[in-house]
């Protein structure tokens, strides 16, 4: 029996063994957190799948969550849910590569791999110095964070126990995009905190604008410059993600100008469009409560959340690139292009293939899960409180209209999913389904079908 394991596994693709990895850490967080020392209220009335909920949220970070955190656990309860946040952050591959590392162990071709498919990069090459630099970057962000923090909160109340434990739990949430809070609230408390909000949405941005920008941006700085150029998709990334911020800012404030941002003035206004349109990417924090905005902000907010962050970060969704590939395809196919390019560079057929299978499978997925939410709810919510429930958790960005804690078990199974598939990737999520790729040696005749 264990020859057979030994044997199939050994066969796994390495999108099937990541999945697996997700998987089996999901279950060790969620056994973790069911032992009642972290608990500060009584265990006995905490269901098992509230446990697993906060579990694969703070693994996936998500930021949704059954159970109030700042009340439910206790101090070493906030410390596992830190540390899962990491591990989920910097991802699971990652942080069982540097392990491996510390031991003294030799990284193999087949755990090369398993990098590769977990970072969503290209090739093999580089894969375990990747690691290691997005390690140093995400506690070095984490630890600025952190300090800054500890200033404000230190200021704002005096006690040095609550300013460290808030700061560094701020901090972490942030980095990692993983969106819970210890404030029962989340940064709501805060919505004319500009010397708050702006290191906050600074953090969220590195979290979930890609590792590779941000290695890039450091080799960039360190370097001579004329010697340096920025790969294509660090230009792609960085052109999509700050396109989507100013649209979804812009959209923003004008949607709640006359509405809930009435009474912050202009400047508050614009500080909290912002701050929305970039914890949308997948932050998870909010300094306004979601259930107060229009619900034309609601729907245009999942539009952004079901898009999510660029590929190798925090963040989840279709994906920065994949959306930007649509933008380009469309603007090519209207002008007569059989290319599609950026940047003076062409685009690669199998990268446009992919993409184009991400958004038709994202987008199915999606309407299934709303549907059978709503089924299963029986009426209970409105259709657009749930499809910004399943956005979010497919966008692993966190928000909610606060209906998380109400959902039936099977609806909370149903979003614990999307939370997975959003963390480890739609195409390792794909790749996974169909297993092992193969190539054939022969092709079928073409012929043409009408279509539009």
């Amino acid at each position: 029996m264990f020859r057979k394991m030994r044997a199939k596994f050994r066969r796994s693709s390495p999108e099937q063994l990541i999945f697996l990895y997700y998987f089996i850490a999901i279950v060790a967080a969620t056994l973790l957190l069911s032992l009642p020392v972290f608990y500060r209220v009584d265990y006995s009335g905490v269901d098992f799948v509230d446990i697993l909920f906060v579990a694969s949220s703070a693994l996936s970070v998500t930021g949704l969550s059954s159970l109030d955190i700042a009340t439910t656990f206790n101090l070493p309860g906030y410390v596992v849910i830190m540390f899962i946040m990491n591990l989920g952050g910097v991802g699971v591959m990652a942080m069982g590569t540097m392990i491996w590392l510390l031991l003294g162990q030799k990284i193999g071709l087949r755990e090369r791999m398993q990098i590769k498919v977990d970072t969503n990069q290209y090739k093999i090459s580089g894969g375990v110095k990747l690691i290691i630099d997005i390690i140093v970057l995400i506690l070095l962000i984490e630890i600025i964070g952190a300090v800054y923090y500890f200033a404000i909160f230190l200021m704002e109340t005096g006690n040095m126990n609550y300013a460290l434990l808030h700061s560094i739990f701020l901090s972490i949430s942030a980095t990692t995009n993983g969106g819970l809070d210890l404030f029962s609230g989340s940064l709501t408390g805060y919505d004319t905190a500009f010397h708050l909000q702006v290191p906050v949405m600074m953090q969220i941005v590195l979290g979930s604008i890609g590792y590779p920008v941000l290695i890039e941006l450091r080799n960039f700085l360190s370097r001579r410059r004329k010697h340096f150029r920025f790969s294509l998709f660090t230009k792609v990334t960085t052109a999509t993600y700050g396109g989507l911020f100013v649209v979804g800012a812009v959209v923003i404030f004008i949607m709640e100008w006359r509405d809930y941002f009435e009474e912050f003035g202009v400047t508050g206004a614009l500080f909290n469009s912002m701050f929305l349109s970039v914890t949308s990417r997948s932050g998870g924090l909010t300094t306004v409560p979601v259930d107060m905005l229009d619900e034309g902000t609601q729907l245009f907010m999942s539009a952004l959340m079901f898009i999510g962050a660029s590929p190798s970060s925090a963040g989840g969704g279709i994906r920065t690139t994949t959306f930007a590939i649509l933008l380009l395809f469309l603007i090519s196919f209207s002008r007569g292009r059989t290319h599609i390019h950026a940047f003076k560079r062409n685009i690669a057929r199998q990268d446009i293939d992919r993409a184009f299978a991400v958004i038709s499978l994202a987008v199915l997925l999606v309407f299934t899960g709303v549907t059978s939410i709503v089924f299963m709810e029986n009426g209970r919510f409105a259709v657009t409180d749930i499809l910004f429930e399943v956005t979010s958790a497919f966008g692993t960005a966190g928000l909610s209209t606060g209906i998380t804690a109400e959902l039936s078990a099977a609806s909370k199974v149903i979003i614990i999913a999307f939370m997975f598939i959003g963390r480890i990737g739609f195409i390792s999520f794909i790749l996974f389904i169909g297993g092992r790729q193969h190539t054939h040696s022969y092709e079928f005749p073409e012929e043409r079908i009408m279509v539009g």
